[in-house]
């Protein structure tokens, strides 16, 4: 319960530019690649796609979101490694946050998740540096839900990842020009479920104690 209350108390907090919170999470997708050019649209016929397509590999998103900003960002890698996470927190400390005293950093519990993937990437002074500029707050075991950064990830798969990719750069692309577009509508997330909702619809996961 306590992954679940501190995480919850961390989206009670009000906006600081400052301390920027920011909700990380990632997925694969299936690079796939057209057969046969798509038929073009002509008078009284609609684009036509080939059913067959070409087995591309997989892909990696990180997507990164501030909620009470409305932002969102996309990275996309070829593995989901530790290397590959550390590049993430990277970014999000150099480039998306430079001037930020700290990121309020929610993740889910996923191994590669934590400060000990920036120590197996980078030399210990800049590990240290990357890390210093973190406070991560884990969501709970079989709790991904409480993480925001899915409900980007699942707009990202319905508004853009339903077509067909051939390769990362086209997915990375293509992603990047989504975010760009819900940016610029500014779109926020608004979270409503609290701590005191959770004592209550979901008291039966509370350890019960007799007087």
């Amino acid at each position: 319960m306590w992954h679940m209350e501190d995480v919850l108390s961390v989206y009670q907090r009000s906006y600081d530019p400052g301390r920027p919170v920011v909700c990380l999470d990632e997925t694969s997708r299936q690079l796939l690649g057209e057969a046969r050019p798509p038929r073009p649209t002509a008078p009284g016929r609609p684009t036509r796609a080939d059913p067959e397509y070409v087995r591309g590999g997989v892909a990696n998103l990180f997507l990164a979101t501030e909620p009470l900003r409305g932002w969102r960002a996309v990275l996309v890698s070829d593995q989901r490694t530790r290397l590959d996470f550390a590049a993430c927190l990277k970014r999000l400390v150099d480039v998306h946050y430079p001037e930020a005293e700290t990121i309020v950093l929610v993740l889910d519990q996923l191994n590669t998740h934590s400060p000990a993937s920036l120590y197996a990437a980078f030399p210990p002074a800049e590990a240290k540096r990357l890390a210093d500029k973190l406070e991560i707050h884990h969501t709970p075991k079989h709790g991904s839900w409480l993480n925001m950064a899915e409900l980007e990830l699942s707009a990202l798969q319905r508004q853009c990842l339903r077509q067909r990719l051939p390769d990362r750069d086209a997915m990375a692309r293509e992603a990047a020009a989504w975010a760009r577009r819900r940016n610029a509508q500014t779109k926020r997330i608004d979270w409503q479920f609290t701590t005191a909702d959770a004592r209550t619809r979901l008291r039966r996961l509370y350890p019960a104690f007799e007087d």
